[in-house]
């Protein structure tokens, strides 16, 4: 008779990595989920993703393989496999004897990948497990330029690069289009530096490119984790050409300079399409052009990932599913609202449910949700969208920003009429999406009935996990610790620093989450809505009805060990001034 096999959770209960708890709570989330639950444990914040892996290879009597040890790394041979199959499956070759093939893999439950590899190459295969991060990490670095530290000094300018390029300065469009540029020529230097440029700031987490003419260069700089970096300075020589190119990869008007234009790239990087929203604006010096990548895993992380503590998490939840009615999500431009609206409906898509959406631009593709995009110059507006809405008998409504009166109305007539609707709204905190309602023009009882709840969040630096120590208790800023209400006992041993190593670019964080302000509506805030009532008074209600503050998930946040003071004291700011 065949031993059964001991389940994952039992061996990580019995080593002590979870509780029996947290065991069972995982079991049920990925029996819902229709989730791993390897996958769930490490996405509930149970376990580290080494020791799950750990734990798998246990289960299925595997060999763990740790390529963060050194001279792990250094036996693995990419040419044993085809680079196809190994991009695609993120498996790694660790070396081969006679017809036998070591290989690392990060799920021992995929049998018909390791029958298409035994077919395919012909061998027998000894599969050992490692994290499926560590592998992907390991390809990265391996990716040509990503072992190199972000801050080293080399140019993207390679020496074929500037030899080739025409030394004439300021050659007109119609001369640059020739060869320089040509979209077919794929060994043309303009393109391997366009291509250079797009495919470094992929890898390097960027969420923007700038190409920024100055007087004498052409300035580049990526957007990591919320900040601007400076790449690399390019020679002034090149702007037309650079510029161009970009232009014509996103498919506007290149003889155009005087206007403002929007495009799009889709662009294979690391065999991954990538969707570039491009915008181009005239400047002093030439256009400057901003590409945002556009990653569609981004808003796919899952809604724990997020940043929600547990609480907050429950709550949404709770909103996400009711029937009808209006949910906000409110912040500044960067703060994430979009991201966090497409995890909602990315939970909410079921053949059950139909959405649809009205967004100025559709930022990224869902299946089985209908998506609009507006377009003034042709009278599709969103209010002309809303109304059309309305008549496809949708579930669920996306706007994506509450802009005027009209806009605001219709989603509160939407909301009455059994619909649920999410949009975002640029206001500094929850309470505050209240008044700003009001003020755009809708009446104040159709607020008061209509709304859900209103949520208000920002982006905030995670420390990186590779380099983050305990701050030193003769660094602690009285200033800032008065300013998010911290002791220095509360801090004394949770308080880490950003300390800068490779991983991180020596910026000390790396990856961003989000903290909230979720203020749930009741009939004391209904009534305070109904009445007017000043923004304090609404922030109180909400308050004593269990809200916490920007702030206060901040201060969590920084115990857990997950950011710095600072960091938390430089993006709630505004929101610290005015409490």
């Amino acid at each position: 008779m065949a031993r059964s096999r001991k389940k994952l959770g039992e061996i990580l209960v019995g080593w002590g990595v979870l509780t029996a708890e947290q065991a069972e709570k995982a079991a049920q989330a990925a029996k819902a989920s229709g989730k791993r639950l390897g996958e769930v444990i490490v996405e509930s914040g149970y376990a580290r993703e080494d020791d799950v892996a750990k734990g798998m290879a246990n289960q299925f009597g595997m060999e763990y393989v740790d390529l963060s040890q050194g001279g792990v790394a250094d036996k693995i041979d990419l040419k044993l496999i085809p680079d196809d199959l190994v991009k695609k499956h993120q498996i790694l070759p660790l070396g081969k004897t006679g017809n036998r093939l070591q290989l690392v893999v990060h799920d021992p439950m995929d049998l018909e990948l390791f029958d298409m590899l035994r077919f395919r190459l012909n061998v027998e295969l000894e599969p050992r497990l490692a994290a499926k991060t560590q592998i992907r990490r390991y390809l990265e670095a391996a990716a040509q330029g990503t072992a190199k530290k972000f801050a080293a000094n080399e140019s993207l300018m390679t020496s074929s690069i500037d030899k080739s390029v025409d030394k004439s300065v300021d050659r007109s469009v119609d001369k640059s289009m020739d060869k320089s540029i040509d979209v077919t020529d794929e060994d043309a230097p303009i393109v391997r530096l366009a291509n250079r440029i797009i495919a470094e700031a992929v890898r390097m987490r960027a969420s923007d490119i700038h190409i920024e003419p100055m007087e004498d260069r052409v300035r580049l700089r990526y957007r990591i984790d919320g900040v601007c970096m400076e790449r690399d300075n390019l020679p002034k020589r090149m702007q037309n050409a650079l510029l161009s190119r970009m232009k014509l990869m996103a498919a506007v008007n290149i003889a155009e300079k005087r206007i403002p234009q929007d495009g799009r790239i889709k662009l294979a990087v690391d065999d991954k399409l990538i969707d570039f929203r491009v915008s181009t604006c005239p400047a002093y010096h030439g256009e400057s052009v901003v590409l945002r990548i556009l990653r569609p895993d981004s808003v796919r992380i899952g809604l724990v990932n997020l940043g929600f503590e547990p609480d907050n998490l429950a709550l949404f939840n709770k909103v996400i599913r009711r029937p009808n009615g209006i949910f906000l999500v409110t912040g500044p431009t960067g703060s994430g609202k979009t991201t966090t609206l497409y995890s909602a409906l990315d939970v909410l898509n079921r053949p059950d449910k139909k959405i649809i959406t009205a967004e100025d631009p559709v930022e990224y593709n869902f299946d089985g949700i209908n998506q609009c995009q507006v377009r003034e110059h042709i009278g599709l507006t969103f209010p002309a969208i809303l109304r059309s809405m309305l008549r496809q008998a949708p579930n669920i409504i996306l706007v994506g920003e509450i802009r005027d009166k009209e806009v605001a109305e219709i989603a509160v007539q939407a909301a009455l009429t059994g619909h649920l609707v999410f949009s975002t709204l640029h206001t500094n905190d929850a309470p505050s999406a209240i008044t700003r309602l009001v003020d755009i023009g809708v009446k104040p009882f159709l607020v008061a009935s209509s709304i859900q709840a209103v949520m208000a969040q920002r982006l905030i630096r995670v420390l990186c996990k590779h380099c983050k120590a305990p701050a030193p208790e003769s660094e602690y800023d009285p200033k800032v610790m008065r300013l998010i209400g911290m002791t220095a006992d509360e801090a004394r041993g949770k308080a880490l620093g950003a300390v800068g190593c490779p991983e991180c670019n020596g910026t000390g964080y790396r990856g961003r989450q989000a903290i909230f302000e979720m203020m749930m509506m009741n009939n004391h805030i209904r009534e305070l809505a109904f009445k007017l009532a000043p923004i304090s008074d609404l922030r109180k209600a909400a308050v004593a009805n269990g809200m916490k503050s920007l702030v206060v998930d901040g201060k969590i946040k920084v115990l857990k060990g997950a950011t710095t003071m600072e960091e938390i004291v430089k993006t709630t700011q505004v929101d610290i001034d005015n409490q």
